[in-house]
């Protein structure tokens, strides 16, 4: 175009700036799941006021602070949202090629448990102390890889086209895998993570398409399997003990069957809106045991009563919900598994923990997801929620 001197003029859009870019319909924070990512946010913010009460009297356990595990929990949280924005950054796919090395390490993480590097900590050899008052535990890490090395199996070939349903080879391949890390921490043993595992191993094969023979298969090779590992003593005592005080929490009250009677005494005096964050006589009075960790639930039944242990629920069922709904809408069988894997993940553990406290299941030492203090526990809780986000980001914006 020519202007009014004869010069050639030329029309340039301007560059889309930063905050244009950030809103625009296809921009990261635009494709976002918020829903999920407030109610899991929200489920650490309660979980953070539910630890300092539980921990601020306990010198024992505090160090003679009563916000240490109230500022170690804010910290936990925070790097673990660090690691969910470097998954999202990364992306799924991303990780895809990285998963073999992703589920070695993790293998040998668990292998080093059984190691002189393992250590006991509340009654479970399931960690290794890093120092400087911190330690991680391998299991938590392995729940992730198991869900996406048979995620990167079971899709390969049906996203490639090739098949329209993993054939029963590829079912056994991935379920090998799966073994491996099950067989080490079960020597462990960490019951409650293989509980996990193997109800991760059933979301995955339902939600990849395999025969429904697998599953069915599956479990009554777990139910006769339970009966072996039985019979053949590899539980230890105490872990025997639990699952004899749940078929009779009369058993013995004041010993195996103390913490579960502690924990419903503690969740009934809560009422409907509980006795006030820091008012709880259960918990300030230390009546229940591991109330940060395992039992942080009964916190909220007593200070926050059925409305504050209610919103917990709900806020975990958003997370299911919304989790639900990003499997549903991806178009690909990989994002499909990993969103299946992640839910029974999510769903088993927050009705496993749940259900101790209110003897309704046995007591398996399992957190809470993002509300249970422990840096393991929510690193890897939040690195499946930017796996989930990731495959929402990443679907076509016609999903």
């Amino acid at each position: 175009m020519s202007g009014p001197h004869g010069f050639s003029v030329q029309r340039y859009a301007p560059e889309r700036g930063t905050l244009a870019k950030l809103t625009a319909r296809d921009s990261v924070l635009r494709r976002l799941d918020w829903p999920l990512l407030w109610s899991s946010l929200a489920l650490s913010v309660i979980g953070a006021l539910l630890v300092w009460s539980a921990t601020r009297t306990r010198d024992q356990l505090n160090q003679g602070d009563p916000e240490y595990f109230l500022w170690r929990h804010i910290l936990n949280t925070g790097i673990g949202l660090a690691l969910m924005i470097g998954t999202i950054w990364l992306g799924h796919r991303t990780l895809r090629g990285a998963v073999p090395v992703l589920y070695g390490l993790s293998v040998v993480l668990v292998l080093l448990v059984l190691t002189p590097l393992g250590a006991t900590i509340n009654g479970a050899h399931a960690w290794i102390v890093i120092g400087g008052g911190f330690s991680l535990q391998p299991s938590e890490f392995t729940k992730i890889t198991i869900i996406l090395i048979m995620a990167v199996l079971l899709a390969a070939r049906v996203d490639a086209g090739d098949q329209e349903h993993p054939d029963h080879s590829t079912v056994v391949k991935a379920l090998c895998l799966a073994v491996v890390p099950i067989v080490v921490i079960m020597l462990m043993p960490d019951l409650g993570s293989v509980m996990v595992i193997a109800v991760i191993i059933l979301g995955v094969l339902l939600t990849s398409g395999a025969s429904n023979r697998w599953v069915l298969g599956l479990i009554g090779t777990g139910a006769v399997g339970a009966v072996v590992v039985w019979q053949l003593g590899v539980l230890d005592e105490y872990q025997i003990n639990r699952f004899a005080a749940f078929a009779n929490p009369e058993l013995d009250p004041a010993g195996v069957g103390y913490n579960t009677n502690q924990a419903r005494i503690a969740i009934g005096s809560g009422g409907l809106t509980g006795t006030g964050l820091f008012k709880g006589s259960q918990t300030t009075g230390q009546f229940v045991p591991e109330q940060q960790t395992d039992f942080v639930f009964t916190v909220a039944g007593e200070e926050l009563g059925f409305l504050g242990a209610g919103l917990i629920l709900l806020l975990l069922g958003v997370v299911l919900w919304r989790a639900c709904r990003i499997a549903r809408e991806t178009t690909e069988l990989y994002g499909t598994i990993v969103a299946g894997g992640i839910i029974a993940w999510f769903a088993f553990q927050s009705f496993e923990n749940i259900g101790m406290t209110l003897g309704i299941m046995p007591v398996a030492g399992l957190p809470l997801p993002f509300v249970s203090y422990g840096g393991s526990s929510m690193f890897a809780v939040w690195v499946a929620i930017g796996l989930l986000q990731s495959i929402r980001v990443q679907r076509p914006m016609s999903a």
